[in-house]
């Protein structure tokens, strides 16, 4: 049975101040058994939040690592080997913001799921089309080629160790949010797309979805048969909303 999970991406959010309140709110959280909660904040903060959540059942990630398992001459980069002394067990690997405004494309990103891998991180590949791409009918050709690269590079057996998280574009901090059936539709591609390699290995990855998910719509998203949860954005900043959608979930 896969488990339920609600990852918080913060983002470029946050202050020593603000990480502490935030810290204070989600220790205080009654969180649904049976959901595996995580949160990803800037990698300045990580540290902070390792610590201020001592003893809570939630996880910690990074929202990027480098394309490198082990330290060495890379400038601004964190290594994954980094990440995980410090604590981290998840990184986001591809987020769309990371794709279209750093300019990540498939060659890099299939390095950094292999580096983060090497170092026992689980990746949370994100994938995800554009208003543009969904407005052509090509939704399920992006996504496809997003989650094939990383098929061809490692073979399917590489997602028993992974999490993906369909995000399309057009959602993302824009208040529009694919419908339950839409986004359905694309997990479900993911999912047989997977199975057409390893239908166990499909059974049991975890999808999330992603894209203006709020304690409002939440239940109708994770009530599809192949939304295990949700990659939130802005709503994760705010640890009663956040409670709220972990909470849907649960249930």
């Amino acid at each position: 049975m896969r488990r339920r999970m609600v990852a918080g991406n913060w983002k470029m959010h946050g202050t020593r101040a603000s990480v502490a309140e935030l810290i204070k709110g989600l220790s205080n959280m009654a969180l649904p058994s049976g959901v595996e909660v995580a949160v990803f904040p800037p990698s300045l903060y990580i540290s902070q939040v390792v610590d201020g959540l001592q003893g809570k059942s939630i996880t910690v990630g990074a929202q990027n690592s480098a394309v490198q398992p082990e330290q060495g001459a890379l400038t601004g980069e964190i290594a994954p080997s980094q990440l995980a002394e410090a604590g981290c067990e998840l990184v986001l690997i591809g987020h769309s913001e990371r794709r279209q405004i750093i300019g990540e494309n498939d060659e890099v990103l299939n390095r950094k799921f292999a580096a983060a891998q090497a170092c026992g991180l689980r990746p949370v590949l994100c994938v995800g089309e554009t208003l543009e791409e969904r407005e052509a009918g090509r939704t399920l050709e992006i996504v496809g080629r997003q989650l094939g690269s990383i098929i061809e590079q490692f073979g399917v057996a590489a997602f028993a160790k992974a999490v993906i998280a369909y995000e399309p574009v057009w959602a993302i901090g824009t208040g529009l949010t694919a419908t339950p059936q839409q986004a359905q539709d694309v997990h479900a591609a993911i999912r047989a797309q997977l199975a057409a390699e390893n239908p166990e290995v499909a059974q049991n990855v975890q999808l999330l979805y992603g894209g203006s998910v709020k304690a409002a719509n939440a239940a109708e998203l994770f009530g599809m048969p192949d939304i295990d949860g949700g990659l939130i954005g802005g709503a994760s900043l705010n640890a009663d909303e956040f409670g709220a959608i972990c909470r849907a979930a649960g249930n």
